[in-house]
């Protein structure tokens, strides 16, 4: 299977924080979830792939070419959706369509009508008007409308209702099935992963945590409850974080069966992406 994306030793250093050393890859076929809390490194790794920040060393390939020896040719390949927008608020959506289309070789006016017409968005509406909704659905019918074969998107969903989210989600799930696609898909809004993605690369504090396949990186952790007299010095050792009160002790594990055999009276309870997340931050592990 061929890789869409490769990042290689990306490090970029700022006055107050650095990505350092960032590694991960995205295979054809894959959404990848980039999680972390904000401030991680999320957006500064996706601006350093999309030549939008100058990184300090490393690598980015995108289908197997050098993004900084091949941008115009990548970039045409690549359907971006940004929290932000990076839109004019005094066009309408029109207006910045047609700033915007020329740039793509492949651009499908059909596909772009289309796709305002599914989202039930009117050309002629002013960018100022629109809601963050309306906005992040733009984004993505210009961002789909010329043929993309890589998909970066940047908190798409952050302060969505539920129902605009779940739309979204669908629209990823009709992208992907499409064939020879990726998605590079960045938010702290973890339960929308839980959903969609094939793939989790964790970032904290600039550096990966860890690149997992989704279910077997749900499969290998545990959320245990018991009673606080069955934690000991070796006992604490397996497990990633710990909370414990007078009525007892929450802890993730990825020791499960070790858990089991030394520590009776357990309730052992399935974790969700946000359980891992966390716990790998509250445990103060990098």
């Amino acid at each position: 299977m061929k890789n869409i994306l490769e990042v290689s030793g990306l490090n970029k250093s700022y006055k107050d924080f650095s990505l350092s050393d960032v590694n991960f890859t995205i295979p054809e076929g894959c959404i990848a979830g980039y999680i972390g809390v904000n401030g991680a490194g999320k957006t500064t790794t996706l601006r350093s792939i999309l030549g939008l920040t100058k990184k300090t060393s490393g690598s980015i390939k995108l289908f197997g070419l050098e993004m900084e020896r091949h941008e115009h040719e990548l970039k045409n390949r690549i359907g971006i959706v940004l929290d932000d927008g990076c839109f004019y608020d005094e066009l309408t959506m029109s207006e910045m369509k047609n700033i915007i289309a020329p740039a793509y070789t492949s651009w499908s006016e059909q596909d772009y009508m289309n796709y305002l017409s599914r989202f039930s968005l009117n050309p002629k509406q002013k960018i100022s008007t629109l809601s963050k909704g309306m906005r992040i659905k733009f984004a993505l019918a210009l961002a789909l409308s010329h043929k993309a074969e890589l998909l970066i998107m940047d908190e798409p969903t952050s302060g969505l209702d539920p129902l605009i989210r779940s739309q979204l989600l669908d629209i990823l799930t009709d992208y992907m099935n499409e064939g020879g696609k990726g998605v590079l898909f960045s938010t702290h809004i973890t339960s929308d992963l839980d959903k969609i993605a094939d793939t989790i690369i964790m970032i904290n504090n600039g550096k990966i945590v860890f690149q997992e396949v989704k279910d077997a990186l749900l499969d290998s952790f545990r959320i245990v409850k018991g009673d606080t007299k069955a934690l000991n010095e070796d006992t604490r050792k397996l497990f990633l974080s710990l909370t414990e009160t007078q009525f007892g002790f929450t802890g993730i594990t990825n020791h499960t069966l070790e858990v089991q055999n030394c520590m009776p009276n357990i309730v052992i309870e399935k974790s969700t992406i946000e359980d891992i997340m966390l716990a790998n931050i509250n445990g103060g592990k990098e």
